[in-house]
């Protein structure tokens, strides 16, 4: 197991139990005690947790976690994800907008070859990916950078997406309900994203089945601003019926 499957693992140990012990994850990383302590010393240099005798307490049972280390959780599905969503992007389609995380990350490497669209972000590590680019002309939004998201937030990113009309945006999320509507962590990333989806004619979310029936902090939206949501059938699907029957288009993949 690489060592970025083992941060991401022990992070998740952490979010759900609020603490870890080492023999404990030895066992579950089948590595040795050694390796699963220079983890979490890693992991304590970064601020993401602070070592016990024998293991390691979070500062919070839930946080957000960076996305350099979510990129190995559900990673088929994303995968899967993003194809279907890469079908959308049909010749009709020429200018897309993308927010930042894993998902739209896959997103935009499933049509990184597509000719002559227009790709507008406020996501660092997509546009990096995508200035190499020849066939696409990219846009990429000022703002404020969020090391945990590589997101660019804030009225620099709001007042160029605000210029823009985009024929479909994709959206993640870090929580989708019918009653909350699409969530995230960070207050400032909610509302740029949300001027995003303003500014585009159809709106689709890709999460993974881990985000649906879950509640994050901060709204950015209400879910009748969503045509559809592509996820995978992980997904609580009394939340999935509720999304249906709210009148957005569900497709599992």
């Amino acid at each position: 197991m690489r060592q970025e499957e083992r941060l991401s693992l022990i992070l998740e140990e952490l979010s759900a139990k609020g603490s870890v012990g080492v023999a404990e994850l030895a066992g579950k990383l089948r590595v040795s005690t050694a390796s699963v302590r220079r983890d979490l010393q890693l992991l304590e240099r970064q601020r993401l947790l602070s070592r016990t005798h024998g293991g390691a307490v979070a500062g919070t049972m839930t946080y957000e976690l960076p996305l350099r280390y979510r990129g190995g959780r559900h990673r088929d599905e994303k995968r899967r994800i993003a194809l279907a969503a890469a079908a959308r992007v049909d010749d009709h389609v020429l200018t897309v907008g993308l927010t930042g995380g894993t998902t739209t990350t896959e997103v935009a490497r499933q049509v990184a070859d597509r000719q002559g669209l227009t790709i507008v972000t406020n996501a660092l590590n997509i546009a990096a990916e995508l200035a190499v680019r020849p066939n696409l002309k990219l846009v990429v939004t000022g703002g404020t950078a969020r090391s945990e998201s590589y997101e660019l937030v804030g009225p620099q990113a709001e007042v160029v997406l605000d210029t823009m009309n985009l024929d479909l945006a994709f959206v993640g999320v870090d929580g989708l309900t019918v009653s909350g509507g699409l969530t995230t962590y960070h207050d400032v990333e909610a509302h740029t994203n949300r001027v995003l989806i303003e500014r585009a004619r159809r709106v689709i979310v890709v999460a993974d089945g881990s985000k649906v029936g879950r509640l994050a902090f901060a709204r950015i939206c209400d879910l009748a601003d969503v045509d559809e949501v592509i996820t995978d059938d992980t997904g609580d699907p009394v939340e999935l019926a509720r999304i249906d029957d709210a009148g957005v288009v569900v497709t599992l993949v």
